[in-house]
């Protein structure tokens, strides 16, 4: 492990933000993280871990210690008739996880395939695409505390799982990192093809019997047509968190607004789409010097080169008043802005 200092975060954010940590380590094993914990010159600086770095806009230099997590491995743990529980190293590439899993036709993941970032940080914002979220296949996961170096193991209800939340956002938030996620993953498998466009893609592929790969290479698909590449164009896939309003509210914005679509989250809340709403304020494809909002996807915010955080982040507060000006939605981000 060598520490450097003043070191480029550029390549280590998919934003593609050029700012520098004031230190900058990476670490392979479960040992060498408690190693770091014990560091003298560490034991003051503030902490933050880095896996893929796709959720995270950077506004200005980082005043600590960039921890770079590098832990790898895929094992199987146990397995029943049912399910093979499956442990990922919290540094293993996210996609590159859900591919392994779907060559051993291991299913869960297939509807969370493409989305860009790490295995450690899946759990900590709950992630979730296409009707399915990390909840729904999460068994456990391990974490070394920072302030004493112990592992601790979380199951499902313990973390407190919420939309796009998790108790390591709250509560423990700066608290522990995570090594290991442990997954409880189908053999016989309960194909989800009810949200989004993934039925008619399946049409269009002229699949009628989809398998769980069959159901990934629609959702790549999808997301390969909406999103941009972030080794193409800076950007940290969905900036916002899709709101859920109360029902009440819902109807009166329909009265006004007959086209909004929703998706019912309990009988008295409603998921409306960001994306409509940012798009109906005329942001889509809106393009400001070197960055803007995506042209294909309103949720998506891009550095075209050479953009700066803060102006990043002042237009995705300036897209949050608009939207809330004129819908009353006041939206958030998904996107953790330092």
């Amino acid at each position: 492990m060598k520490l450097q200092s003043d070191y480029s975060l550029k390549a280590y954010n998919t934003f593609g933000i050029d700012v520098k940590a004031k230190l900058f380590v990476q670490f392979s094993t479960v040992q060498e993280l408690q190693e770091l914990m014990q560091m003298p010159e560490l034991q003051q600086e503030e902490k933050l871990v880095l896996g893929g770095g796709s959720n995270v806009l950077f506004t200005k230099d980082y005043d600590g210690v960039v921890m770079r997590n590098e832990i790898k491995g895929i094992e199987v743990l146990r397995q029943d008739d049912e399910h093979v529980y499956v442990k990922a190293g919290s540094g293993e590439v996210w996609h590159d996880f859900v591919l392994y899993t779907l060559q051993h036709n291991w299913g869960g993941l297939e509807n969370l395939s493409l989305i860009p970032g790490s295995v450690g940080a899946a759990p900590l914002q709950n992630i979730g695409a296409y009707g399915v979220e990390l909840k729904d296949v999460f068994y456990e996961l391990e974490a070394v505390e920072i302030a004493t170096g112990e592992i601790k193991t979380f199951d499902n209800d313990t973390c407190q799982f919420g939309y796009r939340e998790s108790v390591f956002k709250n509560k423990l938030k700066g608290r522990y990192i995570v090594t290991g996620v442990t997954f409880k993953l189908t053999k016989e498998h309960r194909i989800n093809t009810s949200y989004g466009a993934i039925q008619t893609t399946l049409q269009e592929m002229q699949v009628q019997q989809p398998t769980i790969q069959d159901v990934s290479a629609a959702v790549c698909h999808i997301r390969s047509t909406k999103l941009p590449n972030p080794k193409e164009i800076g950007n940290a896939g969905s900036f916002f968190k899709n709101p859920e309003i109360p029902l009440e509210q819902f109807e009166v914005l329909k009265a006004q607004y007959p086209t909004i679509p929703s998706y019912p989250v309990t009988e008295t809340t409603v998921k409306v789409p960001a994306g409509w709403l940012i798009e109906q304020c005329g942001w889509k494809g809106k393009m400001i010097e070197n960055y803007g909002v995506h042209k294909n996807q309103a949720l998506v915010l891009v550095n075209y080169g050479g953009a700066k955080g803060e102006q990043v982040r002042k237009l995705a507060f300036d897209i949050i008043d608009s939207v809330e000006q004129k819908f009353g939605i006041r939206l958030h981000p998904e996107v953790n802005i330092l």
